[in-house]
């Protein structure tokens, strides 16, 4: 038997190092195939509903509570109300990605410029690629396969679905291709790919200029309290000029779009 057509080998411990390169080969050649230069990445929890779910799981709850006036409302009640408060961020970036994605395609001169990228997965990842698709783009999708299975979602452009092993993979093909970057409220994966990109744009491993909007500002407020740090000093205040924080799409969109017009448009291609 041929060793790469070798399963139980390839599939060892001996070739881990054969299973991250083609984490970066292959991704790399479909990239080249279908012009990819660079992204604009979208962040987000994965459970953050769309508007119509929301309202509909609301309305099931309220059902169900039966509650009469002045009793206190069920625990499902009130995470069903908190879920229609957050349904907000998923329809915010559905049109976000929606608008970069048409203004992306109207640029003269260019040809797959600043595509709509996220994390594959539902929730807000669901609703950049959703917006990337209303708006006729093309979009990616880098998904990672778990144990409790993130499927893709159906909104990926299908030659663009690619799913990782490894996280660090993903991060790389995140960080590579990115241009911009979108942070809509999340969990663990979204502070940690935040913070991560905050790190390499601070210590200069990546030397693009990467605008990231945080998008939401009374949650990130009381989730991370940048402020503090450099107060106490362990980040300087500029560091904080990292950060465009906002809850407006239209701010979010003619910020993206002017610093993708000043710093980003004539030089095509990744430039970590």
């Amino acid at each position: 038997m041929r060793a790469y057509e070798n399963l139980d080998f390839l599939h060892s411990p001996d070739a881990r190092t054969l299973r991250i390169l083609s984490e970066y080969i292959e991704p790399l050649s479909r990239f080249k195939h279908y012009k990819i230069e660079d992204t604009i990445i979208f962040f987000g929890s994965a459970r953050t509903l769309p508007r119509d779910q929301a309202e509909k799981a609301l309305a099931e709850a309220t059902a169900a509570a039966g509650a009469k006036a002045g009793d206190p409302a069920p625990p499902e009640l009130k995470s069903a109300e908190y879920n229609l408060r957050m349904s907000a961020y998923y329809e915010a970036t559905r049109e976000l990605a929606g608008r970069l994605t048409a203004w992306s395609k109207g640029l003269e001169g260019t040809d797959r410029r600043f595509v709509v990228c996220s994390g594959g997965g539902p929730g807000i990842m669901e609703a950049a690629n959703r917006g990337a698709s209303e708006a006729k783009g093309i979009n990616i999708g880098l998904n990672i396969s778990l144990p409790f299975e993130q499927e893709e979602n159906p909104h990926i452009s299908r030659e663009l679905i690619f799913e990782f092993h490894y996280f660090f993979m993903r991060k790389f093909w995140f960080a590579y291709l990115a241009k911009a970057v979108v942070v809509m409220p999340g969990g663990f994966g979204t502070l940690d790919e935040l913070f991560e990109l905050l790190t390499l744009i601070q210590t200069r491993k990546i030397r693009k200029h990467m605008p990231i909007v945080l998008f939401g500002s009374s949650y990130w407020a009381e989730i991370v309290n940048f402020e503090a740090l450099a107060d106490h000093g362990m980040i300087d205040r500029a560091d904080l000029d990292l950060l465009f924080r906002t809850d407006s799409v239209d701010e979010a969109y003619d910020y993206i779009t002017e610093q993708l017009e000043t710093h980003s448009l004539g030089t095509p291609g990744p430039t970590l």
